[in-house]
């Protein structure tokens, strides 16, 4: 099959890329993550992909479209929610792309990670795939994860340490309940 992977990041890549040709499926990458911020940590991970990329002769389509307000609009006053619509939002570029371009099928990294909702993201791509016409090809990666996070480090590239939303940011650092965002005043 051809298959469309739209991918987060150059380390969340290794193992699927891996285990899709090795399966002898054609892979060409597809990048578009408006939910990355900020523009610093989204430049590393399209450098880091370049990287990769480049390195795996890895086709990739890319969205370099740095869309910050389009990804907090859909999720504002919804961000216990946040996932669900960033999914939503990255699957149906993947598959409308997917489509444009005659493969037999999209996926995505984000079914490599351990930290993601896999169950709602398979949920979203076959949702996605019926709205679009275009099967979604699903496989757990995470088997691969401890693979995919040796050979990202062995090749020096880029890892970083949230899923890219300024809300995941901000749980890495405060705690998921906001730990540490208390306010003080000067007298």
């Amino acid at each position: 099959m051809k298959i469309l992977l739209h991918i987060c990041c150059a380390p969340c890549a290794i193992y699927p890329v891996d285990s899709l040709t090795g399966g002898q499926h054609y892979v060409h990458g597809f990048f578009y993550n408006p939910n990355i911020q900020p523009y610093q940590e989204f430049s590393r991970r399209v450098a880091a992909l370049e990287e990769y990329a480049g390195r795996r002769k890895l086709p990739v389509i890319w969205d370099r479209a740095y869309d910050l307000e389009k990804f907090l609009r859909l999720v504002v006053f919804r961000e216990q929610e946040r996932c669900r619509f960033c999914y939503h939002l990255r699957l149906t570029a993947a598959a409308r792309t997917a489509r444009g371009g005659n493969f037999d099928a999209f996926t995505s990294t984000l079914l490599y990670s351990k930290y993601q909702k896999h169950a709602l993201i398979k949920e979203i791509g076959e949702q996605v795939g019926r709205e679009v016409g275009l099967p979604f090809y699903y496989e757990d990666f995470r088997e691969g994860w401890q693979s995919g996070q040796e050979q990202s480090k062995a090749l020096g590239l880029y890892r970083q340490q949230y899923c890219g939303c300024i809300y995941s940011e901000r749980e890495r650092y405060a705690g998921a309940r906001g730990q540490g965002s208390e306010k003080t005043t000067d007298n």
